[in-house]
């Protein structure tokens, strides 16, 4: 197992403590642990948690982590799936090298094992239909009862396995139950399904089957055949596991894996659900898996989150038993301080005011140096143009401010930054009686934004030059969602979908220096937020950023 980068080291945990164990025991000579998505959709932020915690492990514990493919159900799986998976986990920077397989290639071997199940008279084939398995199976408080096709012989339920397999039933019309325990206190052992016929082509072994194992099932033999030591899933696989161990004491598995649980992340503002994520596209309430407002690794990596910050932000929550939510929040601000430290600073007015300076004569331009980030001077700098007519942001002026406005007001003073002080002289208005234009006169003494008589400006604010702006289109992401918790009380989560979740600007104007900009370079607007060129729909000469992030927490306020 390699890495493309350096992630943060997974901090101390009750996984660590087993593995230390483990090692120093002599149970394990290396651990081998797995990430096995199902490929039956894309990645969402609650994966990068599991993909930290297995490929982390093996990282600083010495060991490997294998990349499988638990594909098991050919309708709802496509190659898009397999690939973007694998993209995703390469972006959070991991590698598993040469461990990538899938549970379909275990195919062979987990039907001779479900064979071995009928001879051993531990699996019976079934003729119920999936509504008289729910009905027979009971509830919390009350047993099942025995299905009446429970008694077949071991021949007769080998002949009719075996005829599945050939395609001779349709979908449905049979499947294969192990014979467990009908009045177990665990559902999961109330005889479950092992097999089912489904025809239909598999993404990766095309039309060889027509019958396909149960996800539990395969799960923990190709975790068997794979000579995985600790098999590191979610709590809601906790009530599964007495039957994963069920499978493994009662075939002739190469191995004896052991399943630890840890707590899934629920992350608030969001929904995790695979059916909620496919909904939202289907419906076109998003423009995609890619949007940057759903919480899908290529949804966050679009928007313009690093991996960097992804994996600090895992780090930071840890990993325990119980289950928590954690705030939207904690994840915003560990981006902002991963983008604090590397973002280049540029000027950007997203909303225009127009402003002539008056006495600065016509044609004549200057060239400032602005710092590309002001606590590290090793990135450089980079010039800004200076004209005499400029933009400012609109909430930059106000005509009548109230007290502790700071910013450009008649007759007061202002400073532009890396440029000049001006001084407010007047405005022009609409018919409405809005502030079209501010005009202004500099003092030429000011040169680089300091008063050489030494009195105090308290405002400092950023433009653009009129001549010289690049004309873009700016989009404000917000949260999805306007409640932390849309799934709660079983009510439909879509009414609680943010309105305000993306607001788009058409007349941004943005300094020359951005004209160019590479889609993997994240900026700091001044005074506005963090963005990123999109990667998608941006095209040359006509410019689309992303806002990632804004500079503080505003929901807090909210």
């Amino acid at each position: 197992m390699s890495t493309e980068s350096t992630p943060t080291p997974v901090s101390n945990n009750f996984l660590r403590t087993i593995i230390d164990d483990d090692l120093k025991n002599g149970k394990h000579a290396s651990i081998v642990t797995r990430f096995p998505p199902e490929p039956n959709g894309y990645l969402h932020i609650g994966h990068a948690k599991s993909i930290c915690i297995n490929f982390g492990l093996a990282r600083d514990f010495g060991g490997r982590c294998h990349l499988r493919f638990d594909d098991t159900n050919p309708v709802k799986e496509e190659t898009e799936y397999i690939e973007s998976i694998k993209e995703s986990v390469r972006w959070l920077g991991f590698d598993w090298g040469d461990n990538l397989y899938y549970a379909s290639e275990y195919f062979e071997q987990l039907y001779e094992w479900a064979q071995y199940l009928i001879q051993q008279g531990k699996a019976y084939v079934e003729d119920l239909s999936a509504d008289e398995i729910r009905a027979y199976r009971g509830t919390l408080t009350e047993p099942g009862k025995e299905s009446p096709w429970r008694t077949r012989t071991v021949d007769e339920n080998l002949d009719l396995f075996r005829r599945m397999r050939s395609g001779e039933f349709p979908d449905g019309a049979k499947v294969l139950r192990a014979k467990i325990d009908m009045a177990s206190p665990n559902i999961n052992l109330r005889d479950p399904v092992l097999y089912r016929i489904i025809h239909a082509t598999h993404p990766h072994v095309g039309d060889a089957w027509c019958v396909y194992p149960m996800y539990d099932f395969a799960h923990g033999q190709s975790d068997a055949i794979e000579g995985i030591t600790h098999s590191i899933c979610t709590l809601e696989f906790e009530a599964h596991k007495p039957l994963y161990e069920w499978f493994l004491d009662n075939l002739p598995v190469p191995n004896r894996p052991r399943q630890y649980e840890f707590a899934r992340l629920n992350l608030t503002y969001a929904v995790m659900s695979k059916r909620k994520l496919h909904e939202l596209v289907n419906l076109g309430i998003v423009g995609g898996w890619d949007d940057p407002r759903m919480p899908t690794l290529m949804g966050i990596r679009r928007r313009g989150y690093t991996p960097e910050a992804v994996r600090a932000f895992c780090e930071l929550i840890g990993v325990g038993r119980s289950d928590s939510w954690i705030d939207m929040s904690i994840l915003e601000e560990c981006v902002r301080a991963d983008l604090n430290e590397r973002a280049p600073r540029a000027m950007a007015v997203l909303r225009p005011l127009k402003v002539v300076v008056d006495n600065y004569p016509e044609g004549r331009t200057e060239e400032f140096e602005a710092a590309n980030h002001p606590q590290k001077p090793e990135m450089g700098s980079h010039r800004v143009t200076f004209s005499r007519e400029l933009f400012i942001e609109q909430d930059d002026f106000m005509e009548e401010p109230p007290k502790g406005f700071f910013r450009m007001t008649p007759g007061s003073e202002v400073r532009l930054r890396y440029a000049y002080i001006v001084r407010c002289t007047g405005v022009v208005k609409d018919e409405t009686g809005a502030v079209t234009e501010v005009h202004c006169e500099y003092d030429p003494a000011s040169r680089g934004g300091s008063a050489p008589d030494g009195r105090k400006i308290k405002g400092t604010i950023h433009w653009v030059s009129q001549a010289h702006a690049v004309d873009a289109e700016v989009r404000l992401f917000d949260r999805l969602f306007s409640d932390p918790n849309p799934d709660r009380g079983g009510a439909d989560y879509k009414q609680f979908l943010n309105p305000l979740s993306v607001e788009v600007l058409g007349a941004v104007k943005l300094e020359k220096s951005l004209a160019d900009a590479d889609p993997e370079t994240r900026f700091q607007f001044e005074r506005q937020g963090y963005f990123r060129l999109d990667p998608v729909d941006s095209k040359p000469g006509t410019p689309i950023f992303n806002r990632i992030v804004t500079l503080r927490d505003a929901w807090t306020k909210k």
